[in-house]
């Protein structure tokens, strides 16, 4: 009788065994650590219930497919569902494609609602069934927004729901054409105990999501939040299941949002769809590169216009630099928009190769606009406007620089120049100084001057 009360108790036990799950990146620990050992976030690891992954694999295997010679798979003929909106279109790759998943993140209060909800107007102007799906705000408060952006069609269904299979059953019912899930945080899975915003509780929405859009063919907008770190939150995998994951950038105290693509299946990641935030909602930037320069300051020392391509779009963009003496041993370096140490290595080459002494100075950097770029083509821009910094000597306003610099000073080519001159010419800009490789192979421009210069020394000397 003991050793059966013994064995009824170990096999209770190891029923209701539990893990605990980092909130951050989905590590799995058999017991509490106060930090991460995977993504180092301290009290990140939460208590759950392991998933009954058995059940999950039969749920989901029921129907079984056999694979098909690639070349005998039929497609579509209509790939690609164009929204409307230029941008997102771009951005997308060149519209949505049907049964894709695509997650989109950003900081509070940066308009990601805002976007999906005038994408789905333009979807149901077009006469498309769209169902907004919102476990945040009320059918009420949806209608209220809708209202003041102008949104207002029979076509637009909108829900307040977190239960994930009532969701799931709407898609069979209702049958939309494209769908929002606003947000993944706070979908809810009756057959998990863990609270809403859990590790398993996303993962599990998500897989059973993606499977929905696979088989359906709907494509599915997914909203998620952001950390603290700028990070969508949840697990890793969340990011891997999706077909395309987007950020919404900006600072919301600014008027300018820039949509940019991390994760594309569909399309190139080097897009990016520039918007302007107004009172009725999002309008696209047609001309980014206008926005961008339109306060830019007459005869400053410290800024250099420079073209930096976001995927097939040449930018121009303006970059600040302001180098001030410091009487502190360790001079600050503060880098808005750059790559730190992409600038903090041509600091140390402008000092060798230049003349320029930056040790007791600290320098500021910023490009104008909240635009972020990490080319190297934009490597003469940053030079130059620390140079023009440092001298307190201002680039010409009607000169724009292009180039790439090497750690010996060097020049070297860059790609699709003959682009960002064309942009520069456009903008009124008359003189180009360029890497002489590319001056060589490039044909002439009218309107526009170019100089190719090798060396940073000889681009110093034409500059100042």
């Amino acid at each position: 009788m003991p050793a059966f009360c013994f064995c009824h108790y170990a096999f209770v036990k190891k029923n209701t065994k539990t893990i605990f799950s980092c909130q951050s990146c989905g590590y799995q620990s058999p017991k509490w650590l106060g930090k991460c050992p995977e993504c180092g976030a301290w009290e990140s690891l939460v208590e759950e219930a392991p998933p009954d992954s058995a059940h999950t694999v039969a749920r989901f295997s029921s129907a079984r497919s056999a694979p098909v010679a690639i070349n005998q798979v039929i497609c579509d003929s209509e790939e690609r569902i164009l929204t409307g909106i230029g941008e997102f279109d771009r951005v997308l790759g060149g519209g949505l494609v049907k049964g894709s998943l695509v997650l989109i993140g950003g900081d509070p209060g940066i308009g990601k609602s805002t976007l999906m909800l005038q994408a789905l107007h333009c979807f149901a102007v077009q006469k498309r069934r769209v169902l907004y799906v919102s476990g945040e705000e009320s059918v009420r408060q949806l209608s209220m927004r809708g209202k003041r952006l102008l949104m207002q069609s029979s076509h637009f269904l909108v829900i307040s729901e977190i239960d994930i299979d009532v969701i799931l059953s709407l898609l069979e019912s209702v049958k939309p054409d494209v769908v929002v899930i606003d947000s993944i945080q706070t979908m809810f899975n009756s057959d998990l105990p863990s609270a809403p915003g859990s590790v398993s509780q996303v993962r599990e929405a998500t897989l059973r999501l993606m499977l929905a859009a696979k088989k359906t063919g709907i494509p599915m907008f997914l909203v998620g939040h952001v950390t603290k770190e700028g990070a969508i939150a949840g697990p890793r995998l969340l990011e891997h299941m999706v077909d395309t994951v987007l950020y919404f950038e900006g600072d919301r105290n600014h008027l300018f949002r820039i949509l940019r693509a991390v994760k594309n299946r569909f399309g190139s990641t080097n897009e990016i769809g520039v918007f302007e935030m107004r009172d009725k909602g999002l309008e696209e930037v047609s001309n980014p590169s206008a926005i961008f320069l339109s306060e830019r300051p007459a005869h400053a020392p410290g800024s250099v216009v420079t073209a930096s391509m976001e995927g097939t779009r040449p930018i121009l963009i303006e970059i600040q630099a302001l180098a001030s003496s410091t009487n502190l041993g360790t001079p600050r370096r503060t880098i808005l928009g750059l790559d730190a140490n992409r600038v903090a290595l041509l600091a140390a080459v402008v000092e060798k190769k230049a003349g320029i002494h930056l040790t007791g100075h600290d320098l500021f950097m910023n490009v104008a606009g909240g635009v972020r770029t990490d080319e190297p083509a934009v490597d003469m821009g940053i030079v130059s406007a620390v140079a023009s910094s440092f001298l307190d000597k201002p680039v010409d306003d009607s000169t724009v620089v292009i180039g790439e610099v090497g750690l010996t000073g060097e020049v070297r080519a860059v790609g699709q120049v003959e682009a960002r001159i064309s942009e520069a010419s456009k903008l009124g800009f008359t003189r180009c100084l360029m890497p002489s490789s590319n001056f060589k192979r490039i044909s002439e421009i009218s309107g526009i001057e170019l100089i190719g210069v090798q060396s940073l020394t000889e681009a110093m000397e034409i500059l100042f």
